[in-house]
């Protein structure tokens, strides 16, 4: 029983100390906290999505990856095309001359179906090249060390962070409201995003050519 805690703690701390960054993901959390769309079902998936590669990085699946550098380059150049798009449909919405208001006042084109929210989820968590080597590989490594019996202890511990993370991003993210009821504080936080996507996306294609 000692050792369960720190061990719990230990996953815990890593997952956190990698996640709380700025990156796609998190934007897209922070904007759908915003606009007060299905956060519930996007902070769900994305702490079970980090719960299910942590996993299996511990089960041995990061092995696997390392191994096939073939699928580590279609992932990046997938992710780089979504990055892309998505960094372009940023641009689109900071020069559309309507309005988005937090306070419930989004408009249509600004909605999303559950559907799509979650797609889009699934596609900043599983196209980014960058879930791989952290989530899996390292993160995987970590919980390896542990004495078998503690190793769903450490899992654990970081789909707690995980889940704390994406909660606090999400929901906290009302605290903004006031602020993002000018339109003007919505097109910067697009100019941000889309400037964030597209060096992310240059980035991932810079590291296919090198």
């Amino acid at each position: 029983m000692i050792q369960l805690f720190p061990t719990f703690l230990t996953g815990f701390a890593m997952s956190a100390a990698l996640i709380v960054a700025i990156g796609a993901q998190n934007l897209f959390v922070l904007r759908q906290g915003l606009k007060r769309q299905h956060v519930g079902a996007i902070v769900l998936f994305c702490g079970s999505a980090d719960a299910v590669l942590i996993a299996a990085g511990v089960g041995g699946v990061g092995a696997l990856l390392g191994a096939l550098p073939q699928l580590t380059m279609v992932l990046t150049l997938c992710g780089a095309l979504f990055l892309g798009w998505y960094g372009v449909k940023a641009f689109q919405r900071m020069m559309t001359p309507e309005a988005m208001g937090a306070e419930g006042g989004v408009t249509d084109q600004g909605s999303v179906t559950l559907g799509r929210a979650l797609a889009a989820t699934a596609a900043f968590t599983f196209l980014n090249p960058h879930v791989y080597l952290d989530t899996v590989l390292l993160m995987g490594a970590a919980g390896s060390a542990q004495a078998p019996a503690l190793r769903p202890v450490f899992v654990a511990g970081a789909a707690c962070a995980s889940i704390v993370w994406f909660a606090a991003l999400g929901y906290g993210a009302r605290v903004l409201t006031p602020l993002f009821a000018r339109p003007a504080a919505w097109r910067v936080l697009d100019a941000i995003v889309g400037a964030t996507m597209l060096v992310l996306a240059a980035s991932l294609i810079g590291r296919l050519l090198t």
